[in-house]
């Protein structure tokens, strides 16, 4: 069973919870599940579609990041949604496997039965005139992650890097919202 958008709104009422002040910032895809738009279809361009990410983080507090390979930027290990994704926790832990060859059982989510995203980010995807792809949005939602292996083993078709960063080095909202879930904030 498919990530549903019946779970992208359940999942993002509770992110709104948690993070009152950013209604505006989901906005867009407030607008796009409105609108009926198949928000988990990778093929879904009218505004754009989810995908997940995942903040990994390690023993030392740092920050998983990859060079990605057609966007040629340091990201946060993450992807497209799949069929066989139940949920998108389970399909940021997929991600996370399939980039980084950090297996997932390794990965310790935040203990609770209901894990909510510790982001939402929305983003701009250049046109792809080769995939036939036009410029959309990514609706991100992150998910963090500790792990204790930070063996990496990239998977060299879509990333060519990767590096242990602090916080810090991220974008202002994603580091504060991490800094109180790092091994040391626990």
């Amino acid at each position: 069973m498919r990530v549903s958008e019946l779970e992208v709104r359940y999942v993002l009422s509770r992110y709104l919870e948690r993070y009152p002040d950013e209604v505006a910032d989901v906005g867009v895809l407030f607008q796009a599940l409105d609108e009926g738009h198949d928000v988990c279809s990778r093929g879904e361009f009218r505004l754009g579609h989810v995908t997940t990410g995942a903040a990994v983080i390690d023993p030392r507090g740092r920050v998983l990041l990859i060079r990605h390979k057609t966007l040629d930027r340091w990201l946060l290990p993450g992807g497209h949604l799949e069929p066989e994704d139940t949920t998108l926790l389970v399909a940021s832990l997929r991600e996370l496997e399939e980039e980084t060859g950090i297996p997932w059982q390794r990965a310790v989510s935040p203990p609770a039965h209901d894990v909510v995203p510790v982001d939402i980010d929305i983003h701009t995807i250049p046109a792809n005139p080769t995939k036939a792809e036009p410029e959309h949005l990514h609706f991100d939602f992150r998910y963090a992650h500790w792990v204790d292996n930070t063996d990496v083993r990239l998977q060299l078709e879509e990333v060519t890097d990767f590096a242990w960063r602090p916080p810090t080095d991220l974008p202002t909202k994603l580091a504060s919202k991490l800094a109180p879930v790092t091994p040391t904030g626990l």
